[in-house]
């Protein structure tokens, strides 16, 4: 259902972005919508409070984002309210972000490893993933975890590449216990 609602309004707000020629700048209103949002959590706890009314929550929301924002997403979040959907903003606005980034060929890229990557090992592995995927930048995001014991996991949206010595002895082991003796 979450997913629906997200896909269901992101989509909508992808579409008046593309249509209205506003992509790059409805884009940078969300992330700092998306940043205000995450900063103020008493303003979250409000709008999301269905002991407070419609009307006052739409009004919160046109004296603090009404001047600063465009006027197509201070209209989605006072929908979102009134259909009693304004706990999936968050959800609805990490949709969109999402939608923009496929848009603009940007890949977010999460890279696990056993020990801290060097600069030149991260451009390496940057350098690999522009020449094996569509993408033309990326957002890099590095992990350790030291018990991957050795080599990476790299995950892409749902797809997962993983070289780690922890899966290759796991798949080892899983093997081994198939072997009758």
């Amino acid at each position: 259902m979450a997913k629906l609602v997200s896909k269901t309004y992101g989509d909508a707000l992808f579409e008046v972005a593309l249509e209205s020629k506003r992509v790059d700048e409805m884009y940078e209103e969300v992330l700092s919508l998306r940043q205000i949002l995450e900063e103020n959590e008493e303003l979250q706890k409000m709008l999301d409070n269905p002991k407070v009314i419609r009307e006052d929550k739409e009004s919160v929301i046109e004296t603090i984002f009404g001047k600063r924002i465009s006027n197509e997403i201070v209209e989605l979040m006072k929908l979102m309210i009134a259909k009693g959907r304004y706990s999936k903003i968050e959800s609805v606005l990490d949709y969109f972000i999402g939608q923009v980034k496929e848009e603009k060929k940007i890949g977010t890229a999460c890279v696990t490893t056993a020990v801290e990557l060097g600069s030149r090992q991260k451009d390496a592995v940057l350098k690999r993933l522009l020449e094996t995927t569509r993408y033309e930048s990326f957002e890099m995001h590095y992990e350790v975890d030291a018990s991957l014991i050795g080599g990476m996991v790299i995950r892409i949206g749902d797809r997962v590449v993983d070289s780690s010595i922890k899966t290759k002895l796991y798949e080892l082991t899983k093997d081994l216990r198939k072997i009758q003796v």
